[in-house]
């Protein structure tokens, strides 16, 4: 008898069995097809071979959209920025950072604004003032579950990851987002050793309305990846409104003249620090082409 292979998800990679999920949310306990030389990542959509009950083969991974390695994770569709209103207070020069680092994975970016029932202080304002015209921003109370369920709404159907410095209450989020009495995240957990952390390989955990979220706080800093110079504008949103006034096409917003970035920022329609931390990545990534 013929055997069908099936398209399925990787949860999880755990002492050398892979995790995968079905379209009717079976869970197969996978070995690895020997000619798969591919490292396999949780979010892997991949094609396995049922064998018996809960057994199967994985046999190939299927193209990527994006992958992550802080955590390990592949098919991301959003990440949570949380920040902090206060305690610590917000840092701008991660967020943007981040914010870069999602576009140029092709992830959609949310700043989530925690602990906004504390008083906001002057990066907070700053937060609240310039980036919703660009990014979706939610302001939360992990503590006092406010805006809660608009971050549970706001998830449902992607692949989540969260990023931001610790102390914001990342894990918090995920608590709440996962929930407790969750009978599929049981299921999953008893099978691939939730919560024993014997292993640095990410979990997809199930969202109640549909879609996942990685298991970890996530990540709070990432290298800047292989770029040109030139194609690090593309990736801030804010800057197309303005870049057309720029009198050279190849304009950098660095030391040119007749710059519209650089005239935005002067007329405050650009926020100073967001410009600052551009350019220190520019310089970052001019500094790295040296070194090709």
């Amino acid at each position: 008898m013929t055997v069908t292979q099936e398209q399925g998800l990787v949860l999880k990679n755990y002492g050398g069995f892979y995790y995968v999920q079905d379209h009717k949310s079976n869970i197969y306990e996978c070995k690895l097809r020997g000619k798969v030389k591919q490292k396999i990542l949780s979010g892997d959509r991949v094609m396995f071979t049922p064998l018996e009950i809960g057994q199967g083969i994985l046999e190939k991974v299927l193209p990527r959209d994006n992958e992550l390695n802080r955590p390990w994770v592949a098919n991301v569709t959003l990440v949570l920025i949380v920040m902090a209103c206060d305690k610590p207070k917000p840092d701008l020069v991660l967020l943007d950072r981040l914010l870069f680092l999602a576009e140029f994975n092709r992830i959609t970016p949310y700043i989530i604004l925690n602990k906004c029932d504390l008083a906001p202080d002057e990066q907070t304002s700053m937060i609240l003032n310039y980036y919703p015209a660009s990014f979706k921003v939610i302001q939360t109370s992990a503590k006092q579950n406010i805006g809660m369920e608009t971050l549970s709404d706001n998830v449902a159907g992607e692949i989540a990851v969260f990023a931001g410095p610790s102390g914001t209450g990342k894990s918090s989020m995920l608590k709440y987002l996962t929930g407790e009495v969750n009978v599929r995240t049981q299921e999953v957990s008893s099978k691939i050793g939730r919560g024993k952390h014997t292993t640095r390989h990410s979990e997809l955990y199930p969202l109640p309305r549909g879609g996942w979220i990685v298991d970890t706080p996530g990540f709070s800093v990432m290298d800047m990846p292989v770029l040109r110079r030139e194609e690090l504008r593309n990736y801030f949103p804010d800057f197309d409104a303005f870049s057309h006034i720029c009198k050279f096409d190849n304009c950098l917003h660095y030391r040119e003249n007749e710059c519209g970035i650089k005239t935005a920022v002067e007329e405050q329609k650009i926020l100073l620090s967001r410009y600052h931390n551009y350019i220190a990545m520019l310089e970052e990534t001019m500094e790295k082409e040296r070194s090709y």
